[in-house]
């Protein structure tokens, strides 16, 4: 079991697997000798080990390529079931009261009178309001929220009436919008969240979900990111505050890499932008697991077109982040940040210094 989903879990909530392994090995050395001569047992915990580690190679038989083909299948059909009308019956109630004067015209080779496909043109899929599922008090705060159309107002239904963030992921693809219209659902998505009072995950982990579906997804949240980016200055505290956590779980979560921040001036940057750096990156630094922390940095170590950011970002863990840490945490926290700031530098520098 571990070996099939193991990896799948590391990814979900590593904390909680680090401490659930941490403890079981903990059992396991103090009763000693008793589980020496068991090989399953000893199996297991090398397992366990391994997961702790991140290394899939410590694993025997251990073959990822299944458990993926079943995910791209299930995208499939998923996208399949979102993708337009063509599995529906588009034949109206009026159209089946009024069979006798009308004709049965969705039956192939039947006589009908009338245009019932250019009556119906307006009741499409996408248009549909979602009145009568959705209750007048979300309709209202849809409103005060400038959700200004139809689809707008559609993927902010969805969203707060959602269960939980998996429910609003399969309930927004079977909207089935395509291009402008399937934009509008990152656009709707960094709206609520940053209009929150308080921070509210639930968006965050929404995000991750669709950078982790499709490539185009990513780069919507990317230009959101910098429009917001260039006018950080105008806005308010508490929207400030929910979008540099936003972006630090999405960095955290490898759902977006540190290439976002190639748009920041290193060498001129003002108050607003050395704040919001300075929270983004204290969030990436120590909250993250030390060997995802590094794959994060060793993702942009590569690019040569990315050797400004690069150098913009050593200079300003270097001068802004530790400087300050040092005011304003204590001495074991500016050690633990110092030491990740550290390791970051290096996976910078490339994926050879890191083995070093």
């Amino acid at each position: 079991m571990l070996k099939t989903v193991g990896f799948s879990l590391r990814k979900d909530d590593a904390l909680s697997l680090k401490e659930l392994i941490t403890e079981a090995q903990t059992k396991a050395s103090s009763a000693g000798s008793k589980f020496q001569d068991q090989t399953r047992i000893r199996f297991m915990l090398e397992t366990m080990m391994a997961l702790k580690n991140n290394d899939m190679r410590k694993i025997p038989g251990y073959d990822p390529e299944p458990v993926e083909k079943l995910r791209k299948l299930q995208r499939a059909l998923v996208r399949h079931a979102g993708s337009g009308s063509e599995t529906q019956l588009r034949v109206s109630w009026d159209s089946v009261l009024n069979a006798e004067q009308t004709g049965r015209w969705w039956i192939v080779g039947s006589a009908w009178s009338g245009a019932p496909m250019i009556d119906n043109s307006q009741h499409t899929h996408l248009q549909k309001q979602p009145a009568g599922t959705v209750s007048s008090k979300i309709l209202e705060l849809a409103r005060k929220q400038r959700m200004n159309t139809d689809i707008r107002r559609n993927i902010f239904c969805t969203i707060m009436t959602s269960e939980d963030f998996l429910d609003a992921f399969e309930k927004l693809l079977k909207l089935g919008l395509k291009d402008q219209q399937e934009r509008e659902i990152i656009h709707v998505l960094m709206d609520c969240c940053l209009q929150e009072k308080t921070y509210n995950p639930f968006y965050a982990f929404l995000a991750s979900k669709f950078c982790e579906y499709e490539r185009r997804f990513q780069m919507t949240f990317q230009f959101s990111i910098w429009d917001k980016f260039r006018d950080l200055e105008n806005l308010p505290a508490m929207n400030f505050s929910n979008l540099v956590h936003l972006v630090a779980h999405l960095l955290k979560t490898k759902s977006l890499s540190l290439s976002i921040l190639k748009v920041v001036e290193f060498s001129e940057l003002d108050k607003p932008r050395v704040h919001f750096l300075r929270k983004v990156l204290s969030i990436l630094l120590m909250e993250t697991e030390v060997e995802d922390l590094g794959l994060i940095f060793t993702r942009v170590s590569d690019n040569p077109k990315l050797g400004v950011l690069r150098e913009g970002l050593k200079l300003f863990i270097s001068h802004f982040l530790l400087k300050s840490a040092q005011a304003h945490r204590s001495a074991e926290e500016a050690n633990v940040l110092r030491a990740r700031a550290d390791l970051a530098t290096q996976a910078l520098q490339g994926k050879a210094s890191l083995r070093m």
